[in-house]
């Protein structure tokens, strides 16, 4: 059997706005450096999960804010190819993130500079024009799991879930190793939860 046929095909379905699927994405992409897997990457959206829900004043805000880029990087792949969402991603991301960055729009605009899309997919931001395609791709990954999770959602070999979520994000061997893991955990039959309290916010480094 070639590599090729042996490597594992991963959906990484990521909303730009949130911490800890960024810790998530960056912990894939060591993935991706010492295990054979494939990312496919993919939108979703907590302002499309959290609609119709009571929600705190500051987290409600957040969530109207983080419309925006979600809605631009999805515009991005429809317009312009899938190819273009990884690297809007990592650029927006990392302005937001570990930049500390909370102006989503002039994030946007310098993102959408460095990686070399056309300005004006800015406009996207404030449309719904692309909405169904953000909708379809945040239920196509949401169906995998259920409602009562939330950003990012892994599917691999035929099992999806949320997470994990981990900080800081693990290099090199430690990756493989959590990856292996993880997916040996989420793959047994009857399995749905493993948990403890969180203590530390996202590590950026």
């Amino acid at each position: 059997m070639s590599e090729q046929t042996q490597r594992q095909q991963v959906e990484f379905w990521f909303d730009p706005a949130c911490p800890w699927a960024w810790m998530t994405s960056r912990w894939m992409e060591e993935v991706e450096r010492t295990r054979p897997v494939d990312v496919t990457w993919k939108v979703m959206s907590l302002a499309v999960l959290n609609e119709g829900r009571e929600l705190p004043e500051q987290y409600r805000e957040l969530m109207d804010k983080a419309w925006g880029p979600v809605r631009v990087v999805t515009a991005a792949k429809e317009l312009h190819g899938a190819e273009h969402v990884k690297p809007l991603y990592d650029a927006i991301g990392t302005r937001v993130h570990p930049g500390g960055r909370t102006d989503f729009r002039e994030v946007v605009v310098e993102a959408l500079a460095e990686v070399g899309l056309p300005a004006d997919l800015i406009d996207a931001a404030d449309s719904d024009a692309h909405d169904e395609a953000l909708r379809a791709s945040h239920a196509e990954g949401i169906d995998r799991v259920g409602q009562d999770v939330g950003t990012p959602v892994i599917a691999v070999a035929g099992t999806a879930f949320f997470g994990p979520v981990v900080t800081p994000a693990p290099k090199g061997e430690a990756a493989g190793t959590l990856w292996d893991g993880v997916v040996a955990v989420a793959s047994t039959p009857g399995f749905y939860e493993l948990k403890r309290t969180r203590d530390q916010g996202p590590v950026f480094d």
